[in-house]
């Protein structure tokens, strides 16, 4: 189906479409697309953690599910005495649940035997059985002595919750390696050229339109040496960020069979960090998150969640505000949010985040290393953010508010109006009175 309605898209390298030059060039911060400053919580609800990349229990039609009026997310979790730029390290993930989608609890460590030297994002599926699958990245090789940086795809089987007497998610757990890269449509970690390997974040998807059963994930792009794509400039070709694809033939959430990715941004981006598909209004709304460093040469862009769209999953997808921009951090504070995951309530789109560093300015993240450890500490937020409202449109967002930290609302909750809507009644009453401003 052809993309008349949204505009032009671009073809990718090795994908269907593409993320462009053309379309990064014109990425600039707008009134639509930055967040407000964020200021810490009054109160931190998980203070002896370190929290950041988050994903919700959803269920297979996409919604997030609520188990018997919980609310359920896994987050990737270290000790909150650990310096913030060590977290990576030693990264577990941890599930948490809440009753009214405000106020959230530790429900603890939910492996005790998971693969690789540490666990990085994934998504989490609720199936119509009541039992629980995770998905995530097992980062570094089993029993290595020192730190590694391959990455599996992996899938764990066998949960299930217990309301009973509270909130548990209990095993016991199965995992499963689900995917590699096959060095063709996906690079390899011996292959790579680019600063960062990738090969992770899963994000599992069933289409409503086609019922067909589909787990994307993060990865680079294989470009030949000396290969023309980039017009023969080698510097850009090391910047090959992919957003992959694979389809389960019976809906069975362990089994996967690699397909061409979906978009790549070839000579762009070398990171499309945890891609994920909003469905809403017949339209595939593609997100992804992306750092300012991670851009090709000869291009500047922001720590920020960017988006494109297309008329079916597997279509030409247009990049939404025309360069993919979606929401950012405040120029005076470019690094206080990040990981974004966006998500349907109601008619618009919420966006969670995380609680990076904030009250820092400075021109990348690299310049935290260099500030005393107890500052380090001091500017990590390390919690959930507040939640971003959004306005989809076609190829067009907006930011139209926010809730509070670790807000996620529950089924039905009906969310305050916006500022914008507060105006648009004003005028609508002003004008039932003739207009004419009542005392």
């Amino acid at each position: 189906m052809a993309n008349d309605s949204l505009g032009d898209g671009a073809p990718g390298f090795r994908a269907r479409a593409g993320w462009t030059r053309e379309h990064a060039a014109r990425i600039e911060r707008t009134d639509d697309t930055v967040a407000p400053v964020i200021y810490p919580p009054e109160d931190d609800q998980i203070p002896h953690l370190h929290i950041w990349d988050t994903w919700f229990l959803r269920n297979r039609d996409g919604t997030l599910a609520e188990v018997d009026g919980y609310r359920v997310c896994f987050s990737l979790t270290a000790p909150s005495d650990l310096l913030p730029g060590k977290r990576h390290d030693v990264a577990n993930i941890r599930c948490f649940y809440s009753d009214d989608g405000r106020d959230w609890h530790d429900g603890g460590p939910v492996f005790e035997d998971a693969l690789g030297q540490r666990q990085w994002a994934g998504s989490a599926l609720y199936d119509d059985d009541g039992s629980v699958y995770l998905f995530y990245t097992a980062a570094g090789e089993d029993g290595a002595d020192d730190l590694t940086y391959g990455q599996r795809i992996v899938g764990a089987g066998g949960g299930t919750i217990d309301t009973a007497e509270g909130f548990s998610l209990r095993g016991p757990w199965t995992h499963h390696e689900l995917l590699h890269p096959d060095g063709e449509r996906y690079e390899r970690e011996d292959q790579s050229r680019a600063m960062i390997y990738t090969f992770r974040d899963p994000w599992f998807f069933e289409d409503p339109e086609t019922g067909e059963t589909w787990l994307l994930f993060e990865a680079n792009s294989p470009v030949p040496e000396g290969s023309d794509v980039c017009d023969g400039d080698a510097a850009q070709q090391g910047f090959n960020g992919s957003v992959g694809i694979a389809r389960s033939p019976t809906g069975d959430p362990l089994e996967w069979e690699l397909e061409d990715p979906l978009l790549d941004a070839v000579g762009v981006n070398q990171e499309l960090e945890r891609p994920h598909i909003v469905y809403t209004d017949d339209l595939y709304y593609l997100f992804i998150s992306s750092h300012l460093h991670t851009f090709a040469p000869g291009l500047e862009g922001y720590d920020a969640l960017y988006g494109f769209v297309a008329e079916e999953l597997r279509g030409d997808y247009v990049p939404l505000n025309e360069s993919g921009l979606v929401a950012t951090n405040p120029e005076n504070a470019p690094f206080q949010s990040y990981s974004w995951m966006a998500f349907p309530h109601d008619d618009e789109v919420l966006v969670q985040s995380f609680f990076n560093y904030y009250d820092f300015a400075g021109e990348t993240l690299d310049e935290i290393a260099h500030l005393p450890e107890s500052e380090q500490m001091r500017r990590f937020g390390g919690t959930l953010g507040p939640t971003l409202r959004l306005t989809v449109e076609g190829t067009k967002t907006r930011i139209v508010g926010k809730l509070g930290h670790w807000h996620v609302p529950m089924a039905g909750e009906k969310l305050p109006p916006t500022e914008r809507e507060l105006i648009r009644r004003a005028q609508t009453d002003d004008d039932d009175r003739g207009g004419y401003a009542s005392d």
